[in-house]
């Protein structure tokens, strides 16, 4: 499989990764824990069917110490028993941040209400930051159909 368009031999399209990623790497120097944003960003590619930031998340989260159990229970967390209460806060904002076209008003108040009992202001940020950086990112990558498998952990900085 080949993407439609190679974002990464594109000069406008680099310019703009360049500018999310750099975004991104604000987040690693917040207080919200690492764990929960590779958590948020496994979750968000997840519902968008973006299989190359499933299979980096993936990946980055493991080689982080995440378990298996916790990676392979992302899709189902309403279920799963291996998360902690401030990462199913997490995990429902990323959700209702992600699916805002599936909800007349967008995200509820109970769920932005659950997520501050666990968060404080500076974190509360960095997640909906990241929420929205990681939902920019997927559908570029959904949109080109870039192909997924081959990430190596590290492979962007």
């Amino acid at each position: 499989m080949e993407a439609r368009l190679n974002p990464f031999d594109d000069a406008v399209a680099m310019k703009v990764i360049k500018q999310l990623s750099a975004a991104g790497k604000i987040l690693t120097e917040s207080t919200l824990p690492l764990a929960t944003q590779e958590l948020v960003r496994l979750r968000a590619s997840q519902i968008n069917g973006c299989g190359f930031c499933t299979d980096m998340h993936t990946k980055e989260a493991a080689a982080a110490g995440e378990t298996a159990v916790r990676l392979n229970l992302v899709a189902a967390w309403r279920e799963a028993t291996v998360f902690t209460d401030a990462e199913r806060a997490a995990l429902e904002l990323a959700e209702q941040g992600t699916r805002i076209a599936d909800a007349a008003g967008g995200v509820p108040d109970e769920v932005w209400e659950n997520a501050r009992k666990h968060y404080d202001e500076q974190q509360l940020a960095a997640l909906v930051a990241g929420i929205a950086l990681i939902n920019a990112f997927n559908r570029l990558n959904v949109i080109v159909q870039q192909p997924a498998g081959d990430y190596r952990v590290g492979m962007f900085g």
